[in-house]
């Protein structure tokens, strides 16, 4: 016995000095059910955590929204939004044109007349939350197929939000998945349907270092963009009308002027997208060994011919900035991602743990009865998705690349969902969802530029030509014979198709299957060929969520009892907290960077060119010594960008960061480059991320922008 307690220690010493740096970040980001664990005055905080959340009255969380897949924060009785100029980018780039170039020049509305639509933006503000892990799992049992199991699932899911929605006038609900396959979250959300561009500085600040700088420390990107929620008079959400009136939100956050220092308490609230600290070596490997080479490879690729099309262009290259910017951002962190991996051998790490965990396991007959074939299942499909791969990916990327072809696969699939019942629809083609699919086709279509959907279409169908024998894709090989006639196939597709014509997208829209089927366009016709193909790799990803979502939650039982405490889940998009101190880091021997950059540090990377084309007037400001009340004596400077070791992720972007008196005094932006790894694992040694600071948040909107009165509406005197 003493000899059997002895060998389960050691598995479990062996565990958390394996995952000791680790386990700290799966504590990162807290849901608001879990913040009542944290000692957080212990920790510097000078509040009370009711000031923070409060289910039954007003808080902090009040004030923080969802913009889009970012996040921004009230900072205004008027419904003022204060975001990162990168969450911003899309509706700046829908409302620019060669002549008014807002993504060069910047934006500015005098007043509140002048501020115009930021096209397809929504806002989110959650108003509740309610564990539904019983209702969901309710819809299944064990003699269900696999991907029965994941359909029944989902159309439980849809139950649930119809249900709530129909409970809440006027609200938006979703059910959030917390635990893989485990447990399932309510969250009820007000739904803000009318946002406006107010303020946006010039790509020269806002973007300031550009793709050079992204990811890294130093900072000095100006990354912040004032946007407007507004509502109709009656008080109720609704779509853009000259008629609307700002919202007046329940809370909205204290802007600081003073900033912050270093060593300095600070925590975030915010809507972190995703992470994916639970999952297994089998998962890490097939991402690093295959699936980011592939996408980080294929994004560079198309921003490179991109760029080419755009060369001497500036209309083009307004029509591409907003998609390269975004496929720059996801090549540079799966970049960093790998590189991550490689140097901490996370997936090495992962296996040892999995070893620990499998000696647990049977260690105890029952434990291995239960649980002693799981690593070993999961294990199997991914064997099977990796057998797969080069087919699967080519799919997942055909469709999506080439504009035309995705519109006609759209307008086919919303024929065939729209004659089902509302709730067995595929979600994008729900009635709450639907309004919004168009307006997302409609949004792709104004950046439609033919060379360059050619060229995309082009180069998978030559990925397509060069499949395995056995991973060939049937419906395409006519077309795929050789390059000549992928060439003679694309001329003809081309010549003859109508789909980049607005109105005649609406009035598909409002087709049936058979009407469709009628039409002799020829990508709706590529489409139909293809829709057999996506469903069948539909249901084998249904039938492998099915299995995973299983498995999974067996899993985290069987960790739980491993480690013998509970652990946070992975985040998903949905509100957290996450807490720290400003505070620099040594990347490597005999460097330390400091946490606090400053103006006198943008001055000295001007090189007059972009990305480092600081505009003239901040460089006047900056001889004239023009730093107003935001000069910082502890760094002699006007501060810009602020560092500090909160765990953060994709979607906290443009979470404010707030002092241990709920203040607002900075904007979160990025990581820093080793921080690319904090999605799957997080270090007190290397996890730190990037804000810009509020003392030049104000100063540019002041100073440079000449928009004192937004400093006035938030009451910064």
């Amino acid at each position: 016995m003493k000899k059997k307690l002895l060998s389960n220690i050691t598995n479990i010493l062996v565990f958390l000095l394996i995952f000791s740096t680790s386990s700290i970040s799966e504590e990162g980001m807290w849901p608001m059910s879990e913040v009542h664990k944290l000692n957080l005055k212990a920790k510097g905080l000078e509040i009370e955590l009711m000031d923070i959340y409060n289910p039954d009255g007003i808080s902090l969380i009040d004030g923080i929204v969802k913009v889009g897949g970012c996040t921004g924060s009230f900072v205004s009785p008027d419904g003022l939004i204060l975001t990162n100029h990168h969450c911003a980018y899309r509706g700046v780039q829908a409302a620019s044109t060669v002549n008014n170039d807002y993504i060069t020049d910047g934006f500015l509305a005098n007043n509140r007349m002048e501020e115009i639509s930021a096209k397809g933006y929504t806002v989110r503000i959650t108003d509740s939350y309610e564990d539904v892990s019983q209702k969901v799992l309710s819809a299944v049992n064990e003699k269900m197929d696999l991907a029965e199991r994941t359909k029944a699932i989902e159309k439980k899911m849809k139950e649930i939000v119809a249900a709530a929605e129909k409970n809440n006038p006027g609200k938006r609900a979703e059910v959030s998945e917390m635990f893989i396959g485990k447990t399932y979250v309510l969250f009820i959300y007000t739904y803000l349907k009318d946002i406006r561009l107010v303020y946006v500085p010039p790509r020269s600040i806002g973007n300031f270092g550009g793709e050079v700088d992204n990811w890294i420390w130093p900072r000095h990107t100006g990354d912040f963009s004032f946007l407007r929620a507004y509502m109709a008079p009656d008080g109720s959400p609704a779509d853009y009308s000259k008629d609307n009136v700002p919202y007046k939100p329940k809370k909205y956050l204290n802007v600081e002027p003073k900033g912050v220092n270093e060593e300095d308490f600070v925590f975030i609230l915010g809507y972190p997208g995703r992470t994916y600290r639970h999952r297994t070596s089998f998962y890490l490997a097939y991402e690093e060994e295959v699936r980011m080479p592939y996408v980080a490879d294929y994004y560079d690729w198309q921003i490179s011919e991109m760029e080419k099309m755009a060369e001497n262009n500036r209309e083009v290259a307004i029509k591409h900035l907003n998609r390269i910017k975004g496929l720059s951002n996801t090549k540079k962190n799966y970049r960093g991602k790998l590189v991550g991996l490689g140097r901490l051998k996370l997936t090495d790490q992962k296996r040892e743990q999995e070893k620990a965990l499998q000696k647990f396991i049977e260690s105890d007959a029952e434990r291995k009865e239960k649980y002693g074939t799981l690593l070993e299942e999961i294990a199997k499909i991914y064997a099977e998705i990796r057998a797969n791969s080069k087919r699967e990916l080519v799919l997942n990327y055909l469709r999506n690349s080439a504009n035309l072809l995705s519109f006609a696969y759209t307008i086919n699939e919303a024929a065939i969902e729209r004659a089902k019942q509302d709730i067995e629809r595929e979600s994008a083609y729900m009635d709450r969802n639907f309004d919004r699919t168009k307006e997302r086709m409609f949004l792709t279509l104004a950046d439609y530029y033919q060379p360059t959907d050619k060229v995309l279409l082009k180069e998978k169908l030559v990925e397509t030509s060069k499949l395995p024998q056995n991973q060939r894709i049937k419906v395409l090989d006519e077309i795929c014979k050789s390059e000549s006639e992928i060439d003679r196939f694309i001329a003809d597709i081309y010549s003859k198709s109508k789909l980049n014509n607005k109105k005649l997208l609406q009035d598909l829209f409002t087709k049936t299957q058979k009407e469709i089927q009628k039409l002799d366009d020829p990508f709706l016709k590529l489409a139909q060929k293809l829709y057999p193909v996506y469903q069948e790799q539909k249901e084998i990803a249904k039938r492998r969520k099915g299995a995973m979502d299983k498995l999974s939650a067996k899993l985290v039982d069987i960790k739980k009892q491993f480690l013998g405490t509970d652990f946070n889940p992975d985040a998903n998009g949905t509100l957290r907290l996450t807490f720290g101190y400003i505070r620099g880091y040594s990347p490597r021997d005999a460097l330390y960077y400091n946490p606090i950059t400053t103006l006198h540090g943008v001055v000295e990377k001007t090189t007059g060119q972009e990305p480092f084309d600081t505009p003239k007037k901040i460089l006047d400001l900056f001889q004239a010594k023009d730093f107003g009340k935001f000069y910082n004596p502890a760094v002699k400077s006007v501060p810009v960008g602020i560092l500090y070791n909160m765990d953060t992720t994709g979607g906290n972007s443009g979470s404010p960061i707030l002092d241990a008196r709920g203040n607002l005094v900075g904007v979160n932006f990025d990581r820093a480059w080793e921080a690319t790894i904090n999605d799957y694992s997080w270090s007190e040694d290397y996890s730190r991320s990037i804000a810009v600071d509020i003392r030049y948040v104000l100063w540019v909107t002041q100073k440079f922008g000449g928009a004192n009165y937004l400093l006035e509406e938030m009451g910064v005197e």
